[in-house]
């Protein structure tokens, strides 16, 4: 048992020299190494998404964790003093539930279905009107909700396009999107 402690001194110390060498170096032996260590990682947080999914999407929500791994390996900067596995688990977790989201279309519709449907619903007249409330309703929405949203709308373009124009990640645009859409419900008494 007095070993054990000694054993995880000496395993730390091998991590942060493979980091210090990757990091200073671009070695990608040691860069490899260190994706293979936090692989198990990758595995388990699979396992406690407690996701009953078919072994095609286990198969993915593998690989994207693996890409997220990759990633965080990549931008990791132990310099700032942080555990790699805190830093990781978030990043893979993430990526692994944007997966899941889009995969089983759990991503609300478009939001230009969402409010032309609130407003066929709701306001059953001239259609020119309908427009102007909503280019109103739009204008009202702060900051970049109203900017997907617009874009979302009046542009037509893909979540994944603004995700990339934004610089963000499309989770976030679809995050935004929903919150736009729950405001204007409520602004318009449906909530």
């Amino acid at each position: 048992m007095a070993d054990e402690p000694e054993a995880e001194a000496q395993k730390q110390e091998h991590e942060r020299e493979l980091w210090s060498l990757f990091k200073s170096t671009g070695d990608l032996d040691a860069r490899e190494e260190l994706i293979v260590a936090y692989r198990p990682l990758v595995f388990w947080i699979a396992g406690k998404l407690n996701i009953n999914f078919n072994n095609n999407l286990r198969q993915d929500i593998i690989q994207e964790g693996m890409l997220a791994l990759i990633r965080a390996v990549d931008k990791f900067e132990p310099e700032r003093g942080f555990k790699f596995a805190t830093y990781a688990f978030h990043k893979i977790r993430g990526q692994m539930i944007n997966l899941l989201e889009r995969s089983e279309k759990r991503a609300p519709l478009p939001v230009s279905d969402e409010v032309l449907e609130l407003y066929d619903n709701n306001y059953n007249n001239n259609r020119d009107d309908d427009w102007l409330n909503v280019s109103e309703i739009i204008s009202r929405l702060p900051g970049r909700e109203g900017e997907i949203v617009s874009a979302l709308f009046f542009e037509h373009k893909e979540p994944r396009d603004i995700a990339s124009e934004k610089q963000i990640d499309i989770s976030h645009v679809y995050r935004l999107r929903r919150a736009a859409v729950a405001r204007i419900k409520l602004w318009l008494g449906l909530a």
